[in-house]
């Protein structure tokens, strides 16, 4: 958490501020008056002067001109501040409620064994028979309270709120802005956007709200928090959208709007507003070393909310799109090693047997560029365009296959489906990356595991046809890339525990401080595949790295499978 930085002039700056505004507004008054200098009017007599008794009486002179009457002289307050939210703030509040949760604990949870006092202690007695009774007394409860915010999306009594405000509650109590209170009951939540949806049975419509399009929103836009920090219900904060598509680890489909508008504990839950009064995010979580606001906070974007909601609203539970496979970042080594002009898509590590597209629709070593029509400039919006997606549709996908830019139809599984394809260990649904590593059942024959020729691939041969196949200088260790390689074979698989099901070339040493080293390369790793062509020797190895290096480019990418078949792409230099 990023530490506070106290300065030791603030209170002096802010003394010499507030001295600028007094001086500012002496002058403007004083200018103001000079130019409304006071007149007599005509007609008028002025009250002479007041005299001794004893003074001889003065000549009189020729009565002046009466001073016209003017206007009370007023300081001039310019309207340079921004316009006031007064009127948008009162058509809110009421929709706008508080949440309060009670949880019941017991008393003797975390609690140890009762001390003892020393034997032949002269407070043994005494001690022994407080602490007893104290352990008699265990077993009790007590409730744990907790504050937050939420709103009305429906006038039916539909509200929405963060989990983590309900989370593990016993009972949820509504209060809203008349003083009313309702009981709530959990219609649905999820842990993964961190919402959920409560419902209230009320005697009459609610004030509600409605989502807006936070897509439209802009850096420097203004926004209103309404919620209900440290108690204080019915709080108003103004500010701007500092930043867009936040990544604050607090899930796989982290996409937060950053706002400056004062969000503090007990906002959590609670409505971030656009100037119209519609909902553009949830106010979630705060960046501070005190527990209170210091212009970092980040809400879930409505955008990725409304799904949501819609879905716990009908189902009670999400259903979100699946692709089956596993990525990785797409680097900048990797980009280069792909011919692309700039890092951007998602590599595809590994496809999960089973899945929607095990259909060889798509492949390991593909770069997803394009889903449903939206860009993915980068691995982890992959993830999140692919959840929003409703189950079972068919969408285009674009991808980088052979250097070239090819748009497949998939059809998209349920996001749950996986659960236990994931729990098996063969891999996992879209968003835990893992590195982007695979782990394929033994005596799998997928589409990552054969070589690309033409419009179909030949399956890659076994350990028995490599020894068939392969000349005797294949068999002969070589370097290439600052690794030794040798072709697999039982004596190979034994020394290094590598599973039958994985095949390639085996790294048997790595040469320290060379490329493959600095990427982590090690003996027992095998190269299946390097630039998504299939090797089957070190000759092979060396010959495409050679071709590569002819063609001008800097990096080879290899797929590299570790002993028990987990694969990884990785681009490794070419000096």
């Amino acid at each position: 958490m990023a530490p506070t930085i106290r300065s030791p002039f603030r209170r002096t700056l802010a003394l010499m501020a507030s001295a600028a505004i007094l001086v500012q507004a002496g002058v403007s008054g004083i200018a103001y008056a000079q130019t409304a200098p006071e007149t007599t009017a005509p007609g008028v007599t002025a009250p002479a002067p007041a005299t001794p008794e004893t003074a001889a009486p003065a000549p009189t002179p020729p009565a002046p001109a009466a001073p016209q009457q003017t206007a009370p002289i007023q300081a001039a307050v310019p309207n340079t501040g921004p316009a006031s939210v007064a009127d948008l703030a009162e058509g809110l509040l009421d929709a706008v409620v508080n949440i309060s949760t009670s949880q019941k604990v017991k008393d003797d949870e975390g609690a140890g064994p009762a001390p003892r006092a020393p034997d032949g202690s002269p407070f043994q007695e005494f001690f022994n028979d407080f602490f007893n009774k104290q352990q008699g007394n265990k077993g009790g409860n007590h409730n744990v309270s907790s504050l937050g915010s939420g709103f009305v999306i429906d006038p039916a009594g539909y509200i929405v709120t963060n989990n983590h405000v309900i989370e593990g509650a016993d009972d949820i109590e509504i209060n809203f802005a008349n003083g009313s209170k309702l009981k709530a009951k959990l219609i649905g939540t999820d842990t993964k956007t961190d919402l959920s949806v409560l419902k209230v049975e009320p005697k009459t419509p609610l004030k509600s709200v409605k989502f807006g399009d936070s897509s439209t929103m802009r850096i420097g836009d203004w926004v209103m928090a309404i919620g209900n920090p440290f108690g204080f219900g019915g709080s108003v904060t103004v500010g701007i959208i500092s930043g867009r598509g936040r990544n604050i680890n607090a899930g796989p489909y982290d996409n937060f709007i950053q706002t400056d508008a004062a969000i503090n504990k007990g906002n959590s839950g609670g409505p971030l507003f656009n100037m119209k009064g519609e909902v553009i995010g949830i106010n979630t979580a705060i960046i501070s070393p005190s527990g209170g606001s210091i212009g970092i906070g980040f809400s879930v974007p409505s955008e990725l909310a409304s799904g949501v909601v819609d879905q716990l609203r009908e189902y009670g539970e999400t259903r979100r799109g699946w692709l089956g496979v596993r990525i990785q970042p797409v680097t900048d080594d990797i980009a280069d090693s792909l011919g692309l002009d700039t890092a951007k898509g998602a590599l595809v590590a590994g496809v999960i047997k089973g899945g929607p597209v095990d259909d060889g629709s798509i492949k390991a070593g593909d770069v997803i560029l394009k889903f449903d029509g939206k860009t993915v400039s980068e691995m982890r919006d992959l993830p999140r365009v692919v959840a929003e997606s409703t189950v079972g549709k068919e969408v285009d996908v674009v991808v980088l296959r052979d250097g070239k830019e090819q748009t497949v139809k998939v059809k998209l599984g349920r996001l749950e489906d996986s659960d236990q394809a994931a729990a098996s260990g063969d891999a996992a649904p879209d968003g835990s990356q893992d590195d982007g590593v695979i782990t394929p059942d033994p005596g799998e024959n997928n589409d990552m595991d054969q070589p690309d020729s033409g419009d179909q691939a030949k399956p890659a041969p076994t350990p028995d046809q490599h020894k068939g196949q392969v000349s005797p200088d294949a068999a002969t260790p070589k370097n290439v890339l600052g690794l030794s390689l040798s072709l697999l074979s039982a004596e190979t698989r034994k020394a290094f525990s590598i599973a039958e099901s994985v095949d390639g070339v085996v790294v048997t040493e790595v040469t320290p401080g060379s490329a493959s080293a600095e990427k982590g390369l090690k003996p027992g790793d095998v190269i299946v595949e390097v630039a998504q062509e299939f090797m089957k020797s070190p000759d092979a190895v060396a010959a495409k790295v050679q071709a590569l290096k002819q063609e001008g480019r800097r990096n080879a990418q290899l797929m590299i499978a570790s002993a028990n078949g987990d694969l990884r792409f990785v681009a490794v230099p070419m000096e």
